[in-house]
C-alpha cells in the first residue's frame, strides 16, 4: 500500500554542507537536476552519516513556508550500489507520519483498530510519539524512531573497509540504530533516544499486562533483511535487550521510497537480531 506521494519532488547534488551563506549544519547548498544554480535546501538529519554531504545525491521537497530561507527539504539520499539504485528516507519527523498512516489504515499487525490516540503526550519526563487505547481497551505508549542506516555489518567504519563484501546479496543488509557523532565512544549515541527506551522499559515494568510500551523502528530502505541496535553503542544495545526482557514490544517497519516521491509499505515484522 501507499502511505505518502510527496508533490513537487526534486533530485538534487549537494555541493555543500554547511551552506555557504547559512552556516548551521542543517542547512546545504545543492544543485538541481545537473544545474548550475545553487540553492539552500534544509535537511532534518544533519550529514546523516555522510548521506547528505558533498558530492552526495539527494530527493527534495517544497517548502511551502516563504518565511523559510531554504526554498527545498532533504527527504532521502540516493545510494548505487553495483549499479542498483537505493533510496533511503532520511527525514526523522515523516517516520512519524508514515507510522500515522500505517496505524490508521491497519497495517500494523500488533495495532489494529486503535480506539483513540493522540500525538506528542508527555509521561514521566519523557515526550513520546503516540499514546492511545487498543482495539482491547489497554493504553499504549509508542516512540518512533527512523532508521537509515544499514549495512552488511554493524562495526565501526574503519573496520568495515577491511572487509570485502562483493559475493553478499545486496538486500540482504542489517538495519541499525542509532548511530552517529559522539564526542567519546563511551558516551551513548543519542542521550534522548537511551531516554526514551529507558523510561518505556520502567513503565513497563511497573505496569506490567496494564499499559502496553511500544518501540517502532521505521527502516525507510528496501535492501535489509533483518535489524539490530548497533553494536557501536553498547549503552544502548544493553538499554535495547532490557527493554525486550522488559516486554518492551518492538515493531519494525520497512518503508520504500520511490525516485517519484511515493512511500510504500512494505512489512512491519522485519527479523530482530538480539
Amino acid at each position: 500500500m501507499n502511505l505518502v506521494k510527496l508533490d513537487s519532488v526534486y533530485e538534487a547534488v549537494v555541493v555543500k554542507r554547511p551552506s555557504k551563506t547559512s552556516k548551521t549544519p542543517y542547512v546545504a547548498d545543492i544543485t538541481i537536476d545537473g544545474g548550475v544554480t545553487e540553492h539552500m535546501a534544509h535537511t532534518a538529519a544533519l550529514g546523516c552519516c555522510g548521506m547528505v554531504n558533498k558530492d552526495r545525491s539527494v530527493i527534495m521537497k517544497d517548502i511551502h513556508n516563504k518565511k523559510n530561507i531554504c526554498k527545498f527539504k532533504i527527504m532521502m539520499a540516493i545510494n548505487v550500489e553495483r549499479g542498483i539504485k537505493n533510496i533511503i528516507g532520511i527525514d526523522p519527523k515523516i517516520a512519524e507520519e508514515l507510522v500515522e498512516i500505517a496505524m490508521n489504515n491497519n497495517l500494523l499487525s500488533t495495532l489494529r483498530n486503535v480506539r483513540k490516540y493522540k500525538r506528542e503526550k508527555t509521561i514521566c519526563t519523557s515526550r513520546f510519539d503516540f499514546i492511545g487505547i487498543d482495539q482491547n481497551k489497554v493504553p499504549f505508549i509508542m516512540e518512533v524512531k527512523n532508521v537509515p542506516l544499514a549495512d552488511y555489518v554493524d562495526c565501526y567504519a574503519k573496520e568495515r573497509k577491511n572487509i570485502d563484501f562483493s559475493d553478499r546479496d545486496i538486500n540482504d543488509k542489517i538495519a541499525y540504530f542509532p548511530d552517529g557523532y559522539r564526542k567519546k565512544q563511551t558516551d551513548t549515541v543519542s542521550p534522548r533516544a537511551l531516554k526514551h527506551i529507558t523510561e518505556l522499559t520502567e513503565i513497563s515494568q511497573k505496569y506490567t499486562n496494564r499499559v502496553r510500551t511500544i518501540m517502532c523502528y521505521v527502516i525507510q530502505r528496501r535492501d535489509v533483511s533483518s535489524f539490530q541496535a548497533s553494536n557501536v553503542d553498547p549503552i544502548y544495545k544493553a538499554a535495547f535487550k532490557k527493554a525486550v526482557e522488559s516486554c518492551v514490544e518492538v515493531i519494525t517497519m520497512q518503508v520504500g521510497w520511490t525516485s517519484s516521491g511515493v512511500a510504500e509499505f512494505i512489512r512491519d515484522d522485519i527479523p530482530i537480531n538480539l
